[in-house]
């Protein structure tokens, strides 16, 4: 049997050298700064499936229970799609 996902809209986030101030204050879970093997900014983030890192490039996305977890760019893009902002129309 296949099953197809249900739409649902998250909250994500793009971890970047530049963004990574507001990406540490757009996760409110456990989370410790941490570096990469070359010395950029990466962060760890506690996950019910354990402690996952999240590296520049990659997504944080905040799930539907308020849950927070990286996901890798490539990964992201099959996954997700920009919202349309929706204003008001008469």
């Amino acid at each position: 049997m296949k099953y197809r996902k249900k739409p649902v809209v998250i909250e994500a986030m793009q971890f970047t050298e530049e963004s990574k101030d507001k990406c540490w204050s757009f996760v409110t879970c456990n989370k410790m700064p941490v570096w990469d093997s070359v010395g950029r900014p990466a962060m760890q983030i506690s996950t019910l499936e354990g402690d996952h890192r999240c590296e520049v490039g990659d997504w944080i996305i905040k799930g539907v229970k308020g849950e927070f977890y990286p996901c890798k760019p490539d990964i992201f893009e099959m996954t997700y799609e920009p919202e349309e902002v929706r204003g008001d129309q008469d």
